[in-house]
């Protein structure tokens, strides 16, 4: 063969597709290996282990699309301090009932197991760590590794693992090594890998749990042997040797196969040499093409140059029967229909949802079209460059799908990069409070959400930022769990402390001494509003306790108090006389002064019994407050008689007055509207600082006034128009 002068063929000048073929065929596949997230809980380190592939990820790779990643759970936070009332120290305690102290106290209550607890899920990325195990590593994908299954066959294959059980899948597995090519199972054996340890970490997690719960130390927890997952790791040796030996074989293979085409090539060259009857001869030539066709790949190194000769002396063969023109002619209108078809086919890849897949399905044209005879020499040119055309617009698809994967790879590097570094800066912040950390753990919280949804970085960085970031987790939730068994200790001392108290108040329930054992129980309130949270398990307990004992003595306080004197029902008669003495009066004849008198005067009526306290209180304020509305009424209408008469007096002398007092007002209800929107607006800000109260009735009350003030100006303005008319 070597002595063969080979001839330039068109239709192999050459196919684009397969100069490219073996270098984008490992372009094709994963190019970084999926990011194993760190755990979101400092309960659960976060694994040593190197984040490896998972095989639910891996299609999504080969796309060049980002995996599918579950929206975490939001960390639950401790339940917040309650606010405890202390109860003031007034004079009136000391002369009349006192309410019991408690009636407002709640205790704040703490659950250490739940401060500790929500994270982000990673049941999908823990799987695939889990599944990283030596005994299941299935090796770099070969380029003829893959599914002989139709896609949507093997879609329905794949949905169907993810919803069974584990011995489901082990048999499955099993099945699937006796029953099919080992080289065609990959895709199926890595989804099994991975939901068969989706369901082993769920189960492992729930039983550790359980341990927990049960008083056990998380650290001596030791999972029970599975056996579904021996029987895995059994399957996956045995799959490890049938593929090991089909790759060894495959080189080998490729060498007898590229013995058996040279060998079909010399007797192609005895073919034209031979004494047989044309007839013969071709029917020889048709056997030989079938042989060639039928016989396996062969090493990549020498597909050019072996094609080249193949196709040398099928020209030769042509060139040789030519005298039999009807026959030729057959044979090549046959050709040229089947590399019609194969440009078709071609063109329609643009078409293809997939570049990777559109990619695939080329080579296997570029190989038919190989396996396909020549034709006739007016048609060669034109349906070669049509093929190359179409062949060219897909690997330029595939080369743009490959080179924008790498640039969005280098983003997803800058990306995971400033994460890390945000990570980082919360790993050093200095926390003291369960507010600051759980804060802090939000955000850390949102960092790790941020982190699942980027896509892959360029494989030789995707290792080193995903274990920069897992350390910045690390650390952070070592803190927090270092912080919460401090703050445990803390809560048993806060639990002792509040014990104490509880004993004290109840030495004082049955104290008589009404004014000195009110406060003493009332600076215990406040000794127990300083003390700080207890655990949950004991919060109610105590709790309960402490105001039970305060609440026994202020309900015989208020027993003791509440016949002690009948002044106070003379003061609630006297109180009612006043209110319908205000009722009746003539506020207009007597104006402010009449009533701060009768203001005056209940104040110096005294107090009345407790259960009428706030229904007369309520009275005579209704009441104050309409005499007050009364005044307010008649200063406005005769303030409107005084605008009236100088808006008459203005006229007299012009419209420019006139007109210069209405601009002077509705500048005024400009500036009133403004004012109002402002203080409106603050209110707001003023919630947040001490003595809100306070500060927010003031600005209602400022409020109140300018909207007065507003209706008056616009009926002044309305008056002013209707004198213009």
């Amino acid at each position: 063969m070597a002595t063969e002068k080979k001839l330039s063929v068109p239709e192999e000048q050459v196919s684009t597709a397969e100069d490219v073929k073996k270098e984008t065929v490992k372009k094709s596949k994963a190019p970084a290996k999926a990011d194993a997230m760190p755990e979101g809980t400092e309960a659960a380190a976060v694994k040593k282990a190197a984040p490896r592939k998972p095989a639910a990820k891996k299609a999504a790779a080969d796309s060049g699309d980002k995996p599918a990643e579950k929206t975490a759970e939001k960390e639950e936070k401790p339940a917040k301090k309650a606010t405890v009332k202390r109860a003031p120290a007034k004079k009136e305690a000391a002369e009349e009932p006192a309410e019991p102290q408690t009636a407002e106290m709640r205790e704040p209550e703490v659950d250490d197991d739940a401060a500790v607890g929500g994270q982000v899920s990673f049941e999908e990325e823990e799987a695939a760590l889990a599944a990283s195990d030596p005994d299941l590593d299935m090796g770099d994908e070969t380029e003829e590794e893959g599914s002989d299954a139709r896609p949507e066959e093997l879609a329905r294959s794949l949905e169907d693992i993810s919803r069974m059980n584990k011995k489901e899948l082990v048999d499955f597995f099993a099945t699937l090594l006796e029953t099919k090519p080992v080289q065609h199972i990959r895709r199926e054996a890595e989804a099994i890998k991975v939901a068969f340890y989706k369901i082993h970490r769920a189960e492992y997690e729930q039983n550790r749990k359980q341990f927990v719960d049960a008083g056990g130390d998380p650290e001596q927890y030791v999972p029970s042997v599975d056996m579904e997952e021996a029987r895995l790791k059994e399957l996956f040796a045995g799959y490890r040797r049938q593929r090991a030996e089909y790759i060894a074989n495959l080189e080998k293979m490729k060498e007898e196969n590229l013995n058996v085409k040279l060998a079909i090539i010399e007797e192609l060259k005895e073919l034209i040499n031979g004494n047989e009857t044309l007839n013969n001869t071709f029917n020889a030539f048709r056997e030989l093409q079938q042989r060639w066709r039928d016989t396996g790949v062969v090493p990549q190194a020498n597909v050019k140059e072996l094609w080249e000769t193949y196709n040398l002396h099928v020209e030769n063969f042509y060139n040789y029967i030519k005298i039999n023109k009807e026959l030729r002619d057959l044979d090549l209108k046959r050709n040229y229909e089947t590399k019609l078809q194969l440009c078709e086919a071609a063109e329609a890849l643009v078409l293809e949802p997939s570049v990777v897949g559109a990619f695939r399905q080329l080579q296997e044209l570029h190989d038919r079209w190989r396996e396909t005879g020549p034709v006739a020499n007016e048609y060669k040119e034109s349906l070669w460059d049509r093929f190359k055309e179409a062949s060219s617009r897909i690997n330029k698809q595939h080369q743009e799908h490959f080179e924008g994967l790498k640039e969005e790879q280098k983003r997803n590097l800058e990306l995971k990069a400033e994460l890390c570094i945000k990570a980082e800066e919360l790993s050093r912040e200095i926390l003291t409070t369960r507010k600051e950390w759980n804060k802090a753990s939000d955000s850390l919280m949102e960092i790790q959400k941020v982190w699942k949804t980027i896509g892959f970085a360029p494989q030789k960085d995707n290792t080193r930022i995903y274990e920069r970031f897992r350390r910045a987790c690390d650390r952070f939730f070592e803190l927090k769990r270092n912080f919460y068994d401090q703050a445990k200790a803390e809560m048993e001392n806060n639990l002792q402390q509040k014990t104490e108290l509880c004993v004290a108040a109840e030495s004082l329930k049955e104290s008589d001494q009404w004014k000195k054992t009110t406060d003493e129980l009332i600076v215990l309130q406040k000794r127990w509003k300083e003390i700080g949270p207890v655990s949950r398990r004991h919060s109610d307990a105590v709790w309960k306790r402490f105001r039970a004992a305060c609440d026994y003595f202020f309900e015989r306080k208020s027993t003791h108090f509440s016949g002690v004197d009948a002044q106070h029902d003379d003061n609630l008669q006297m109180k009612l006389a006043l209110l319908g003495e205000m009722e009746a009066a003539d506020i207009q004849e007597g104006g402010f002064e009449m009533i701060k008198e009768f203001q005056r005067r209940w104040n110096e009526i005294g107090f009345v019994p407790i259960k009428q306290k706030n229904d007369i209180q309520k009275r005579y304020k209704a009441v104050v407050d309409d005499m007050f509305g009364t005044l307010r009424s008649g200063e406005r209408g005769r303030n409107m008689d005084r605008f009236r008469d100088k808006v008459h007096s203005m006229k007299g002398s012009g419209d420019r007055r006139l007109k210069s007092e209405r601009d002077r007002l509705y500048n005024r209800v400009k500036q009133l509207e403004s004012d109002v929107t402002l203080l409106e607006n603050n209110i707001g800000f003023f919630s947040k600082s001490k003595n809100a109260e306070a500060m927010i009735r003031d600005v209602q009350d400022k409020i109140e006034r300018a909207k007065r003030e507003i209706t008056e100006t616009i009926e002044k303005i309305k008056l002013i128009d209707s004198q213009q008319e």
